[in-house]
């Protein structure tokens, strides 16, 4: 995974993204997971802690891990403030280590498309499916290729102190055989006019078929595969579809 969020990109994600922010992903997650066996859910590249904080304060016991320590250190704060703890670590998708069994894993906001390596996304899946006990769930999205495609942009925030926080995003590389693109994310800290900090990410992304995930689950030893759009279960997701959410079940013993 050779996506980064340090200091500025952090940052920025968590002032456009903050806790409890939803895309209709927090309520479907949250029904999705009221169906599961009672047991600890794991959240791979929980970010900000935007969705685990408020299953977090519903009641469910989950955990996360993260590449990014500036991530993580928004997350415990985000704890901290409401009073309530998750554990979290700083791991990647390929180095994770736990001796739980879970209940589900989920990975919201199409994170699962930060590994762009296809091999490498293989055996995430399969680690996916070691971590879960029997009967239990990968629930992932995944975006539609259009999404991958937008035009470069330049996005600001300003902070609680006055401080202007910019992004330009601008695509540069597509790789139809790879199924990747890579565009540069600049992000930049502007205090009175003046520049201050920046940072330039190489941001890498995989897109997905639906059909061609659907069989590497099913490699992986997934079963029972339901496809929805849009958040709304088990609706077929057509051309227009923003999102895609793919949810699998380890076969019970």
């Amino acid at each position: 995974m050779q996506n980064r969020y340090a200091k500025l990109a952090s940052w920025v994600y968590n002032l456009d993204k903050p806790i409890g922010r939803s895309f209709g992903d927090l309520e479907y997650y949250r029904s999705r997971l009221e169906l599961c066996d009672q047991g600890p859910i794991l959240e791979p590249a929980v970010g900000n802690g935007r969705v685990l904080v408020p299953l977090l304060e519903a009641g469910f016991e989950i955990e996360g891990y993260d590449a990014s320590q500036q991530m993580l250190d928004y997350c415990a704060e985000a704890c901290r403030q409401r009073d309530i703890s998750a554990p979290l670590t700083r791991a990647t998708f390929g180095d994770f280590e736990s001796d739980k069994s879970y209940s589900a894993i989920i990975i919201p906001a199409g994170s699962f498309q930060l590994i762009t390596d296809t091999n490498a996304a293989l055996a995430a899946l399969k680690r996916f499916h070691g971590q879960l006990r029997p009967g239990g769930r990968l629930i992932l999205d995944v975006d539609p290729i259009g999404g991958f495609f937008g035009p470069a942009s330049v996005r600001s925030w300003t902070t609680d102190e006055g401080d202007l926080l910019t992004l330009t995003d601008k695509l540069v590389e597509t790789d139809y055989i790879a199924q990747t693109t890579l565009s540069h994310l600049r992000y930049e800290h502007w205090q009175e006019g003046n520049l201050v900090a920046s940072e330039l990410d190489l941001f890498k992304l995989r897109w997905w078929g639906v059909t061609e995930i659907s069989l590497a689950l099913q490699s992986a030893g997934f079963s029972d595969l339901v496809v929805s759009g849009g958040y709304q279960h088990a609706i077929a997701p057509t051309r227009d579809t923003e999102i895609i959410t793919i949810e699998a079940r380890r076969a019970s013993a």
